[in-house]
């Protein structure tokens, strides 16, 4: 992990989070369903537009009520959240020159917020997943899409 983000390391509890890194740019936090911890974490560095934590709260705990002002954000790049209703999935990750990288395999529970970069995914067994990003959709071009890394280049990393 880059020294830039040895803050994120206070965070994780053995192999339950994954950073994805290009170089210096976090391309993608992955949170196993097997984490565990008590009270609230953030996984996020705080100026991500996209923002992904973790509660843990024992029966009877209260979050006070609250509204969440308007405040106005730039938003340059859309950042999304991903999370393995059922099933399993091979995401693909790739460099922002659209070079491939290597792949991680999600599972049933698991949950992913993808930053920077670019990825593709490959259902492995029927899925159901639940996205999270930013909208408004910009239509075409919200995104430019590229070919797919052929299977005999796949790298699965552990």
């Amino acid at each position: 992990m880059p020294e830039s983000y040895n803050h994120l390391k206070s965070n994780e509890q053995s192999n339950c989070i994954e950073h994805i890194f290009e170089d210096e740019e976090l391309l993608a936090i992955i949170l196993r369903t097997s984490f565990n911890k008590e009270g609230i974490d953030f996984f996020t560095p705080s100026n991500f537009s996209q923002q992904l934590g973790y509660m843990k709260r024992c029966k009877g705990y209260k979050i006070q009520p609250h509204i969440h002002n308007e405040v106005e954000r730039t938003i340059n790049y859309t950042q999304e959240v991903l999370f393995i209703k059922k099933g399993m999935v091979r995401v693909d990750f790739y460099k922002t020159d659209k070079t491939y990288m290597r792949s991680k395999v999600l599972y049933t529970g698991d949950v992913i917020l993808l930053s920077f970069g670019g990825h593709g995914f490959e259902m492995l067994e029927d899925s159901e997943v639940i996205e999270v990003k930013q909208g408004p959709f910009a239509g075409s071009i919200d995104k430019s899409r590229f070919e797919f890394v052929s299977q005999n280049k796949i790298i699965i990393e552990k």
